[in-house]
């Protein structure tokens, strides 16, 4: 697992030990920032299941203005602080231990892509996707990176958001959210 493109390209990143993380695949990393090219300069990123930090340190990398890495786990957390420590990005950086939904509900800072990749057995997507589009901390023209697995079906409209098709890589499925 390493930085793709950008300032910090090519440096290696840790990720925590153990199955509660699955990091993104780098063919997946790829084309998920193929898509939203355009979408990353100057971006505010919210790093919602933070894991190793790699969609958000990629997208610093690529550009973004500032990412907010949130994770429940403090190993994920500690990874994170050190990948970013390693791609020289911690002063554009800020991270949080904390569960999502409490995360969600207190913070009220705007962002312009949230990248949300949490635990597939879970509920955790369709519920943060829910409370997000609730909470309104998507700024207009903003957009949602929901990944999950082949087979795992998403609630399909959301109030003020347009839907992308589903992009497939093997067993891995990318949808984007843009709110209107």
């Amino acid at each position: 697992m390493r930085v793709i493109t950008g300032s910090a390209r090519g440096v290696p990143l840790k990720a925590p030990e153990g199955l509660q993380t699955r990091p993104t695949a780098d063919r997946v990393k790829e084309a998920l920032f193929s898509i939203i090219q355009f979408e990353v300069s100057g971006a505010k990123v919210l790093d919602l299941f933070g894991g190793s930090g790699q969609l958000g340190i990629e997208a610093l990398s690529r550009g973004a203005k500032s990412a907010v890495f949130v994770d429940a786990g403090e190993q994920a957390c500690k990874i994170i602080k050190e990948n970013l420590k390693r791609c020289k990005l911690e002063n554009q950086s800020t991270v949080i231990k904390c569960d999502y939904m409490e995360f969600l509900k207190r913070n009220r800072e705007q962002y312009s892509i949230i990248f949300l990749d949490p635990p597939y057995a879970e509920v955790f997507l369709e519920n943060a996707l829910k409370c997000i589009t609730e909470i309104d901390i998507l700024q207009s023209n903003g957009i949602i990176v929901a990944e999950r697995p082949l087979g795992k079906e998403l609630p399909g409209d959301y109030p003020g958001y347009t839907r992308s098709k589903d992009y497939k890589y093997g067993k891995t499925l990318l949808t984007i959210f843009r709110k209107a």
